[in-house]
């Protein structure tokens, strides 16, 4: 799968190393089990670079910097690249202030946003992270859609791996909406609304209303809007309302925060409490006893092992598609 991403990136203007890296995650993410934003994602980001709107070479820039906090823009540039290498800066903010924070503008979609949670949090920081969207939800008791869906990473390290969140602010995202649609089946909870405005657990009806079900509902509605608030107050970027005047998806804003767990000491302290936390979660009794109760990312690591072991599934007709490309 990376080698066949690799070479169509290549053929759409990366660079070696630059196409190497942006297929590792789309692969990675897909080993994960995180299919709408890996493979199933690839052909859409295809089309945005052949239209433009992704423009391969194209580097973050620092615009901006005071203390622990910096500004850059993101250039159009691949929102997978950008994310990776803002990711790194945090890093080093943190080392040096504690704390670091980078608000980027002018990016693109970031794909799977558990990407960076992963990558800061086994090198041993704890990150937050969030970006902004196009309106794809509406506030809550609205019918037409103002909010994003404006997706929050939260994670730190445990052991060698990551307890890991990883989570849109609607009920499901649009890529689990649309596998689902694409699979022909019905959501487990409700998603969402129909055209009538009732309650659904229709994928397809959900997307042609564009009304998914905010997390929480008021709750994940009003989370929304700060993230959106924040994303663009502190970035110079564009709001969401701003983004959805555009044809399609970009030029996005987003915020990455690294906290150096180190300077804490006593690391064996706060291990210890991290596994005593986690001990008791998984004490948990289960409604349905054939489950067993996970933290955010555990599952990630399970479906890993499982896809390393027999493969990446993939439907047929995506991946003729993209051998396509």
């Amino acid at each position: 799968m990376q080698e066949c991403f690799t070479g169509i990136l290549l053929k759409y203007g990366f660079i070696r190393e630059r196409a190497l890296q942006c297929a590792q995650v789309f692969t990675e993410s897909s080993l994960d089990g995180i299919y709408t934003h890996g493979i199933y994602r690839f052909p859409r980001f295809i089309q945005y670079l052949k239209a433009g709107y992704v423009v391969p070479e194209a580097l973050p820039t620092l615009e901006s910097k005071f203390g622990a906090m910096e500004q850059w823009n993101g250039n159009l540039g691949p929102g997978i690249l950008n994310a990776l290498q803002v990711t790194d800066t945090v890093i080093s903010l943190a080392i040096e202030y504690g704390i670091g924070c980078v608000a980027l503008r002018n990016t693109n979609h970031w794909m799977r946003g558990g990407t960076y949670g992963w990558q800061a949090a086994k090198a041993g920081f704890v990150f937050i992270g969030w970006t902004n969207t196009i309106a794809n939800m509406p506030a809550w008791g609205a019918k037409d859609a103002k909010l994003g869906n404006n997706p929050l990473v939260i994670a730190l390290p445990y052991k060698d791996e990551a307890i890991v969140l990883d989570m849109a602010m609607s009920q499901y995202s649009y890529g689990a909406l649309e596998l689902s649609a694409m699979k022909d089946e019905s959501l487990s909870v409700y998603g969402g609304f129909d055209t009538e405005g009732n309650l659904t657990k229709d994928p397809s009806a959900i997307l042609a209303a564009n009304s998914p079900l905010p997390i929480g509902y008021w709750k994940g509605a009003g989370l929304s809007l700060l993230l959106d608030l924040l994303a663009t107050i502190l970035s110079g970027g564009l709001s969401t309302h701003e983004l959805s005047k555009k044809e399609v998806e970009y030029s996005l804003s987003q915020v990455f925060i690294a906290i150096d767990m180190s300077k804490f000491g006593k690391q064996s302290v706060i291990a210890q409490a991290i596994e005593e936390i986690l001990k008791d979660y998984h004490q948990s009794i289960p409604l349905d006893e054939s489950k067993i109760i996970v933290y955010p990312g555990e599952r990630v690591l399970q479906t890993r092992k499982n896809n390393l072991a027999n493969g990446i599934p993939v439907l047929k007709e995506v991946w003729e598609e993209i051998n396509l490309l």
